[in-house]
């Protein structure tokens, strides 16, 4: 028997105390269209969705300054730029080294094979997503992150293929 994943979370009201912007259906009517082109023109947006130009624009410029939509970017593919070999690096840093945490994100987030860097809860404190020119490269970032004196361990994972979901709206 096959159940299928459904969340109403989303589509709760925000409570007095909740800080984020009341998300109507043309706001995430918007969201969705440009989830999948975000170089769609406002007057095609407008269109898709069913609302005159000038208040699709008064509403994209609304979902940026509350920072809803928090920019636009291209999706770079690492292989075409040389970086075909992608991986997740789960970094534990030591618990006397807990002060030193926005010291090691500065030091990693720029580093050329790193593409996202993610806090998380749980056992491990970070999780680096990275693109590497191949296994030696690879090997080198694993080895320079070990030796850093905040890093406890790490563990690598290659990534075979990456799929994109849509945002939780």
């Amino acid at each position: 028997m096959s159940e299928e994943y459904s969340s109403d979370a989303a589509m709760r009201p925000n409570s007095s105390n909740d800080r984020r912007p009341r998300l109507d259906t043309y706001d995430r009517r918007m969201l969705l269209v440009l989830q999948r082109d975000g170089r769609v023109s406002n007057a095609a947006l407008a269109q898709e969705v069913g609302l005159a130009p000038s208040t699709v624009h008064a509403r994209l410029r609304r979902l940026q300054d509350t920072g809803v939509i928090r920019g636009f970017f291209a999706d770079v593919d690492p292989a075409a730029v040389g970086r075909p070999l992608r991986a997740m690096i789960a970094v534990t840093l030591r618990s006397t080294a807990r002060h030193r945490i926005r010291q090691f994100v500065e030091s990693v987030i720029d580093l050329p094979p790193v593409i996202d860097a993610y806090f998380l809860a749980g056992g491990d404190d970070y999780l680096l997503h990275v693109a590497a020119v191949d296994t030696d490269d690879l090997r080198h970032l694993v080895e320079y992150l070990s030796a850093r004196e905040e890093v406890a361990g790490t563990n690598t994972s290659l990534v075979f293929d990456h799929l994109r979901g849509s945002a939780p709206l």
